[in-house]
């Protein structure tokens, strides 16, 4: 569900920053205005938010990424190994794709968390 969210809040965001520039050159589709370079791509919005705190601001859109601490996926996993077993709960996290990033885009105040 919070992947369904964040899609939606970035799909409208960009959509936004898509036609900012249709306002100033009205005759030109989003499909040209990518091609000549006016636009970024969704990727290089989306890496643009992540990167570039001016740009991020300015959209209202601020987007982190982490790698997960194997502790955590464990959480998940509902896995409490002792001290023999940490490479046994390691290798269950791996097969099982359990994930190993934590995404937090906050947009408007609300914060949402999602785990890939």
């Amino acid at each position: 569900m919070n992947n369904e969210k964040m899609n939606q809040i970035i799909d409208e965001l960009y959509w936004n920053y898509l036609i900012e520039d249709a306002r100033i050159l009205p005759n030109m589709s989003k499909e040209k205005m990518l091609e000549l370079g006016f636009r970024l791509t969704k990727e290089q919005f989306i890496n643009k938010c992540k990167t570039d705190s001016e740009f991020s601001e300015r959209w209202g859109l601020k987007i982190e990424e982490r790698e997960l601490f194997m502790e955590e996926r464990w959480k998940i996993a509902d896995l409490t190994p002792n001290m023999t077993e940490f490479d046994y709960c390691n290798k269950l996290c791996d097969e099982h794709n359990v994930p190993t990033k934590l995404i937090t885009i906050t947009y408007n105040g609300t914060k949402i968390e999602n785990y890939e």
